[in-house]
């Protein structure tokens, strides 16, 4: 924080000449720039590894799992490794709220929620999305069944087969036999 400026921290200051505003919280730069480093992190890095797409939504929902119950979102915070904010967390709620993959009730001024998906229904839901935004879905549709490995083709075609049986609902976690 800049004493002289209550509220005020250099990473929320726009880049000036190219250089971020934090830069001089990073140690000196590597030894090659732009290098990939494991984990996403420099060496020495005091900066937190960026999360993958949907992994904090995947992280989220996890929690929302092992709770007994309907859950705040203050509970989730709590409940969630890392620091993060609880607007963030509102903010992912409200995401998967729109996605469907959590329910949420009123409790006085704020809500209380209920995962509705697991990791599995969540990726559906990215995959599902995806397909309904191109405009050639036969397309999209063969290229990824061509990209399938033979295996997955396999089970691909029994889960198929099992949904259009009308006496034998699907059951998308059983990949038993498959």
């Amino acid at each position: 924080m800049d004493p002289a400026r209550p509220g005020h921290h250099p990473v929320n200051e726009p880049p000036r000449d190219g250089v971020p505003a934090d830069a001089d919280l990073l140690p000196d730069a590597d030894p090659l720039p732009g290098a990939a480093c494991p984990g996403g992190e420099r060496p020495g890095s005091r900066r937190l590894r960026r999360r993958g797409q949907g992994e904090l939504e995947a992280q989220v929902l996890a929690v929302l799992r092992s709770a007994n119950g309907p859950a705040t979102a203050g509970w989730v915070q709590e409940h969630l490794e890392g620091d993060l904010a609880y607007t963030t967390v509102i903010t992912i709620l409200s995401r998967l709220y729109e996605k469907k993959a959590v329910t949420r009730s009123r409790e006085g001024r704020s809500y209380t929620w209920t995962s509705a998906s697991d990791e599995a229904g969540l990726a559906a839901l990215r995959m599902r999305r995806v397909l309904d935004g191109e405009r050639d879905r036969d397309a999209v549709l063969a290229r990824f069944i061509s990209a399938l490995s033979p295996g997955d083709e396999e089970r691909l075609r029994a889960l198929l087969a099992r949904a259009a049986a009308p006496d034998d609902p699907v059951d998308p976690r059983d990949t038993e036999g498959l």
